[in-house]
């Protein structure tokens, strides 16, 4: 497993897991509309790392398993969003844990964040578990309703900070 930049070769199974109704059930943005353009449009943005980094998570062989991201780096503010997805193959065979103490890592590590952060539908239960085993800390305060797919719903938000991210890797 390893996380690399992206390349042509990924742009038709990131879109496979955009139209997989099982994979983005639970996304805010509408996936399943996207065309190749825009998977297209999407790899050559995440080329400029100014405010965002975004990696292909890939197996051993480098093929495409999906997308980790740092979102709307905030040096200011030591801070940035945290974002995974994996194709429904990849998903429980560990390439989440892995990405996911990679990108911290960067975070922490490299580009000296203080604060990592996430949202989450109450829904996703999967992911809630996932994000509380990794060490994500539920952040009450910020908890808001929203409508999505035209019901009410309920967005939680997580944070790690890099104190909770070293006393958890460094003991």
């Amino acid at each position: 497993m390893k996380l690399r930049n992206f390349c042509e070769a990924d742009a038709k199974p990131m879109l496979e897991w955009m139209h997989d109704a099982e994979v983005n059930r639970f996304f805010l943005e509408d996936f399943a509309h996207k065309t190749m353009k825009d998977v297209q449009a999407f790899l050559y943005d995440a080329e400029d790392a100014s405010s965002s980094l975004h990696y292909a998570v890939c197996d051993d062989a480098d093929a495409y398993q999906g997308t980790i991201s740092l979102k709307h780096i905030d040096p200011a503010a030591g801070a940035a969003e945290y974002a995974i997805v994996l194709r429904r193959q990849a998903q429980g065979k560990g390439y989440a844990r892995f990405a996911t103490r990679e990108i911290l890592r960067i975070a922490f590590e490299e580009k000296g964040l203080q604060e990592v952060y996430l949202n989450v539908l109450e829904q996703n239960q999967r992911a809630v578990r996932f994000y509380e085993r990794m060490g994500f800390r539920r952040n009450d305060a910020l908890r808001d309703e929203i409508s999505w797919r035209g019901k009410p719903a309920v967005r939680l938000w997580y944070e790690m900070t890099e104190e909770t991210y070293r006393l958890a890797t460094y003991g």
